[in-house]
């Protein structure tokens, strides 16, 4: 049997912050005890997770406060995870070595790096991405999830392009159910 498939420590530490965020400290305690999740108040990951308790996570919110709120506090979660990414992950000399190229060739060296530890967020889904005029990031989540954990790629995605590519990008995602995944399709334009 293989073992799960794992996924970083951000993905719900930031979630809960941004629910925190949201909704204050208090409520949003009272919110994780009610959707069964209140074992994350005051123990959050410290390392790699099982991408099934991220998932787990991100369903109860969604029933709990509807999709439109919880697609806000997953974008959220993925804009704050993007900054912990470029504090403490990503090597400054590489983020000064991106910042001034042009912003193609910026996006390509980027995901290019980025695909090589894809699976610290992808867990048992697939990435990829394509370059061009019109680039694109994909997202394929094989967990059985909701479509709105598509928000937290979208805004994880978006802080770090703004921040090392070009800082007018936008993307426009495409969210859907297929089947037993999800796929995220993220056109940027930068």
């Amino acid at each position: 049997m293989n073992a799960p498939s794992k996924i970083g420590p951000n993905s719900i530490i930031q979630t809960v912050a941004a629910l925190e965020e949201s909704f204050g400290k208090t409520e949003a305690e009272a919110i994780l005890q009610r959707i069964g999740q209140g074992h994350w108040i005051g123990n959050l990951p410290k390392e790699m997770t099982e991408e099934s308790k991220f998932h787990s996570l991100v369903t109860a919110i969604e029933k709990e406060i509807g999709e439109r709120k919880t697609s806000s506090i997953l974008e959220e979660a993925g804009r704050r995870t993007a900054a912990y990414l470029l504090r403490v992950r990503i090597p400054g000399f590489f983020q000064k070595i991106l910042k001034p190229l042009p912003p193609w060739l910026a996006f390509k060296l980027f995901l290019f790096a980025i695909s090589k530890n894809a699976w610290t967020f992808a867990g048992s889904g697939e990435f990829s991405y394509t370059t061009g005029k019109a680039p694109e990031i994909k997202v394929k989540v094989t967990h059985p999830s909701k479509p709105v954990v598509g928000n937290f790629y979208l805004g994880t995605f978006e802080a770090l392009l703004e921040e090392l590519v070009n800082p007018k990008t936008t993307i426009k995602a495409t969210i859907k159910q297929q089947k037993n995944s999800i796929l995220c399709t993220y056109r940027c334009m930068i």
